[in-house]
């Protein structure tokens, strides 16, 4: 055993912090879905839906979900390196200004200061923030790479590394703009040309910040949890390739008829269609690693977490492809068939893995194997399981109605509909969204007091850095 031991703290401080921004994230969420439905609800300016939608996004991507990422990629690259992370100075630094990125845009968004673009909505001074911490959080992560005890890089750096780089690219690139006061800026773009980098922007957050990052998170802890090797390493590396590859070209597919050039619509559809096969790859090396281990899912709910998780993102990028596919999005563009669609991912996906993975992580930051209660784990992937279920059907049915309601027209032309009428049918949907909205909230909150549990009276623990040889991550 050697003296030096892995850098904990980091890790420990962005697993609580995952946990209190899905709190934040979600009740704003829900706040959001109950004004639609009770529109009085929306009681001052800087409290009504406008504002309160981009904080809900950025909330739950960029605080919890990028939380969960710093948390799992500073874990999992000391384990599987055998070293301690790389300028711990620096890796403290990355949880400070990630907090304070979060703060800052808890403050700007509700006041109305905003780029207007989706995802990246932040204005141009905390846009540097952002680009100083993530170069921070590359320079840590890859110095630890460089600095490893083993010849191998596990895959899930890999993806891990690939999400840090091309966070950068997209940042760097969609963020450009012209400063005019400390709380506004102008694109550096225009026009269609705007449109189309931010949605290069935009779904390559949703396929390196939402998947390519967790699947990192997915290649090291299914295994863990499920005491088993992946199912294929050979197809883990496939499936990394093929998927940072076609990702960069689909996001055109946001943009079907729009002033965007036909050929341009048409290479974003046909690249989403290419990446349902690296996707499911993905899906199911990840499921398939549960081979010889099935009987663990009836009683071990972490799991179940895990390998939902894989199921919801199995189906939701088979559904993105469909989407993409023009005839299917002339009838899905603008409806809630999208936010359904968003959502199977979000919480079905990326919300379902990180609760899993810190379910591993938070006892095992305190020196403990096991959280304080398993069964309150077994309740909450239950409450959350039947609240996304309600939530993205809810989606779907509303959606698809909405989209069958706009384009029906009577024998002389005339629209059959009014766009008022078919507010009226999604509002009963509305209120289904909100109650699947209340359940996964109410599934965050037990985890914050399992979790809280566990952690009373803990001493927290950094664990001795283990030899590389037959040792085990």
């Amino acid at each position: 055993m050697q003296s030096q031991t892995y850098n904990y703290k980091v890790v420990r401080q962005f697993a609580i912090m995952t946990v209190v921004w899905g709190i934040v994230g979600m009740l704003v969420g829900v706040i959001a879905a109950a004004q639609l439905v009770w529109p009085e609800l929306n009681v001052a300016e800087w409290l009504h839906f406008g504002r309160l939608r981009p904080l809900h996004t950025n909330a739950v991507i960029f605080a919890f979900g990028g939380c969960a990422l710093f948390a799992t990629s500073y874990y999992c690259v000391q384990r599987t390196c055998h070293t301690t992370l790389f300028a711990p100075g620096l890796a403290a630094f990355t949880f400070w200004g990630w907090q304070l990125v979060i703060l800052l845009a808890a403050i700007t968004l509700p006041l109305g200061w905003t780029s207007g673009k989706e995802y990246a909505e932040l204005e141009w001074p905390i846009d540097i923030l952002i680009t100083v911490v993530w170069v921070s959080y590359a320079i840590v992560f890859f110095g630890t790479i460089g600095t490893r005890k083993t010849t191998h890089i596990y895959v899930a750096n890999w993806f891990y590394g690939a999400f840090i780089i091309t966070v950068a690219l997209l940042h760097l690139v969609n963020s450009a703009e012209i400063p005019v006061t400390l709380g506004k800026s102008y694109s550096a773009y225009a026009g269609v040309q705007d449109a189309m980098i931010q949605w290069w922007y935009g779904h390559n957050a949703v396929g390196f910040f939402l998947t390519a990052g967790f699947l990192g998170m997915m290649y090291y802890f299914v295994p863990k949890q499920a005491g088993r090797p992946v199912y294929s390493y050979r197809l883990s590396v496939v499936h990394f390739w093929a998927l940072i590859f076609t990702y960069m070209w689909a996001g055109p597919h946001h943009l079907h008829y729009t002033a965007l050039p036909d050929w341009t619509q048409s290479v974003g559809m046909v690249f989403s269609l290419i990446l349902l096969a690296p996707s499911w790859g993905g899906m199911i090396n990840g499921i398939m690693t549960l081979s010889g281990a099935w009987h663990k899912l009836r009683t071990d709910p972490i799991l179940k977490f895990l390998i939902t998780s894989l199921s919801f993102y199995g189906m939701s990028t088979f559904e993105g492809p469909m989407m993409s596919i023009k005839t299917v999005n002339a009838l899905s563009h603008y409806t809630d068939w999208t936010v359904g669609h968003v959502h199977s991912g979000a919480l079905g996906w990326v919300a379902m893995v990180s609760i899993g993975a810190m379910y591993y992580l938070i006892p095992r930051m305190y020196g403990k194997t096991e959280m304080y209660s398993t069964k309150l784990i077994t309740a909450h992937f239950w409450i959350a399981t039947i609240g996304i279920v309600l939530y993205i059907a809810s989606m779907w049915i509303s959606g698809v109605m909405q989209g069958l309601m706009w384009r029906a027209t009577n024998p002389d032309g005339t629209l059959t509909y009014s766009f008022v009428e078919s507010v009226k049918a999604s509002y009963p949907f509305w209120a289904i969204r909100v109650l699947g909205g209340v359940l996964f909230l109410t599934g965050m909150f037990i985890m914050f007091y399992n979790m809280m549990k566990t952690i009373a009276g803990q001493k927290a623990y950094d664990a001795p850095v283990l030899a590389p040889a037959g040792a085990h991550a």
